[in-house]
């Protein structure tokens, strides 16, 4: 099952890119290279810097994958391993990619901006202020429930922090041999992933123990620092590091996963309402899209592509690989973590001495030891590790693949971290604009880029301390979701006003999200977050006026799209 499973998966992904992808990129969004894109035009030497389209591919990619497609779909595997994968594949095809893909190529047509921005030309003012605001907070989320993650993950494997911060050291050196020194690209990315392999087994050997406080104040001050400094100093070479790290951790798993050829012994399907979301029956519709999130179809993938990929795009026929490519290159992250669990998490409960039912497959996480923790990470790489030890493969030391498959989730995990907090810097700074001329000195205060990365910081920081991640992780699915279905009717309005295309491969499944994570919202909201707020007032009332204030401004955004949808609007001085 597991051959057949990567096989189709592979097949799939490959004829989308080749057949629906490159009709997209001439057909509607008429990619041109003649055009200069706004990394070379407006350069400045901080956020404006052109990249090779591999080293943007990793940025891009480890920033929009996080964490969110390796616990997304273990969780999700509550409903069963066909529903899970069904969603993951359905969502890639139909709605993840087109999104991810027009909102870099909306941005870059809009001279870098964010797809908030371009929201506020085509539909107006008014919703382009209502979707900063829910921006911003979709943002807080994501810090509070990836922090949350990590927190747990860094106590739990001593091995991944050390091997991580290792990993920033080589980084920085590779930074330093790219863009000061100037090597030759392919020498230097030769010693990168040396220092990337070296950064791995030094995890293993030296080993980082302390306790989950001292990880949230390290996450704290480092998301500030890589949000302020320059994106080629950090930023960009560490996720093109980090991608390194993924295309040898899926090679590894796609090989396994077709030589192993063992059968599924999870449940293809167990119940229309496990226990997924704190602690209660959870429909798969409108739930799903909340839990699986990224390796599906995700939001924030919009406001990273608008946020700091448009301002990297050397030339616009890269777009289609790094936009539309890299979702679906996730879509098959996810498919290689649901063929793992559900071809080997079976026995690993068995061996935990967990009890088999839906349940275990919602938040379990089931590290080397069988110690509970935190949303499925542990039972990912220990699966993994099975997988390819019941192949050839099984020469490789289980540790060191233990340790690849934690770093996927640690790295990518804190790569959306610090990204995240990057893009809250410029929404606190686009949210500020009014206050330019009114009260120049708030202006210039809240827009200091160390001062705008601390406010998202702080907040975020602390959701993810409070520990109540079965609540957060829906959370921020819903305001994830919720920005896809905005994003993707803004992409909907640029293609039809700017570019004069049918937008029918939008706007259908733009409207389909919408009603989906709507109600899933108002389902988290009343059946799971209310219910809560009694046994930790603080953070899940916070969690609960967030997703009402989201859900406000959602219906306030869909009527202003349908009152506008066929205005004519006047040309960007700007685009």
């Amino acid at each position: 099952m597991t051959t057949i499973v990567v096989i189709v998966g592979v097949a799939v992904y490959i004829a989308l890119y080749f057949f629906y992808g490159k009709k997209l990129e001439t057909d509607v969004v008429k990619a041109d290279d003649g055009l200069e894109t706004p990394a070379n035009r407006l350069y400045d030497g901080v956020d404006y810097i052109p990249a090779k389209a591999p080293v943007l591919f990793g940025h891009h990619f480890a920033s929009v994958a996080g964490a969110a497609p390796i616990i997304g779909p273990v969780i999700a595997m509550a409903w069963g391993w066909v529903p899970a994968l069904a969603w993951i594949w359905f969502g890639n095809i139909f709605i993840g990619a087109v999104h991810d893909y027009l909102a870099i190529m909306a941005s870059v047509r809009y001279d870098g901006k964010s797809i908030q921005f371009v929201a506020s030309d085509l539909i107006t003012n008014r919703t382009g202020k209502l979707f900063y605001w829910l921006v911003f907070l979709i943002l807080i989320l994501i810090v509070g429930a990836f922090g949350a993650v990590l927190g747990r993950m860094f106590v739990g494997d001593p091995a991944v922090p050390s091997s991580y911060i290792l990993t920033l050291v080589a980084a920085l050196i590779l930074g330093v041999l790219l863009y000061r020194v100037k090597m030759n690209f392919t020498l230097a990315t030769i010693i990168g992933i040396v220092m990337l392999g070296l950064a791995v087994w030094g995890g293993t050997v030296m080993p980082f123990v302390a306790p989950k406080g001292v990880w949230f104040v390290v996450m704290f001050f480092y998301i500030i620092i890589a949000a302020a400094i320059p994106v080629n100093v950090l930023l960009q070479p560490r996720d093109y590091l980090n991608s390194w790290l993924l295309y040898l951790g899926l090679a590894i798993g796609a090989i396994a996963a077709i030589f192993s050829g063992a059968e599924f012994s999870a449940p293809a399907f167990t119940s229309f309402s496990p226990i997924v979301s704190g602690g209660k029956p959870s429909p798969f519709w409108p739930v799903i899209p909340l839990i699986v999130a990224c390796g599906s179809l995700s939001g924030f993938h919009a406001l990273v592509g608008s946020g700091t990929t448009s301002k990297q795009l050397d030339k616009e026929s890269s777009g289609l690989k790094i936009g539309y490519g890299g979702m679906l290159f996730e879509g098959f992250l996810s498919t290689i973590v649901v063929i793992a669990v559900a071809g080997y998490g079976m026995q690993l409960l068995v061996n935990a001495g967990q009890s088999i039912d839906a349940s275990s497959w919602g938040y379990g996480y089931i590290a080397p030891s069988g110690a509970a923790g935190i949303g499925g990470a542990g039972m990912f790489t220990a699966a993994y590790a099975e997988m390819v030890a019941d192949t050839w493969l099984g020469f490789l030391p289980t540790t060191i693949v233990k340790t690849i498959a934690g770093m996927w989730v640690a790295s990518f995990a804190m790569t959306t971290l610090d990204t995240t907090n990057r893009l809250a810097r410029y929404t606190v700074s686009e949210i500020a604009l009014p206050l330019k001329e009114k009260n120049a000195g708030a202006y210039n205060f809240l827009t200091n880029r160390w001062v705008a990365s601390v406010i998202p910081a702080a907040i975020g920081i602390y959701l993810a301390w409070s520990g109540t991640f079965s609540i957060l992780w829906p959370a921020f699915g819903a305001g994830n979701q919720l920005i896809a279905s905005i994003a993707l009717l803004t992409g909907t309005a640029w293609v039809t006003k700017r570019l004069k295309s049918k937008a029918s491969m939008a706007l259908i499944p733009a409207y389909l999200l919408w009603i989906t994570v709507t109600a899933a919202i108002l389902w988290h909201m009343f059946v799971v977050v209310l219910p809560a707020i009694s046994s930790n007032p603080l953070t899940n009332t916070v969690v609960f006026i967030v997703e009402a204030v989201m859900l406000i401004l959602n219906i306030v955004f869909i009527i202003d799209f349908l009152r506008t949808r066929n205005e004519p609007v006047s040309e960007p001085s700007q685009a």
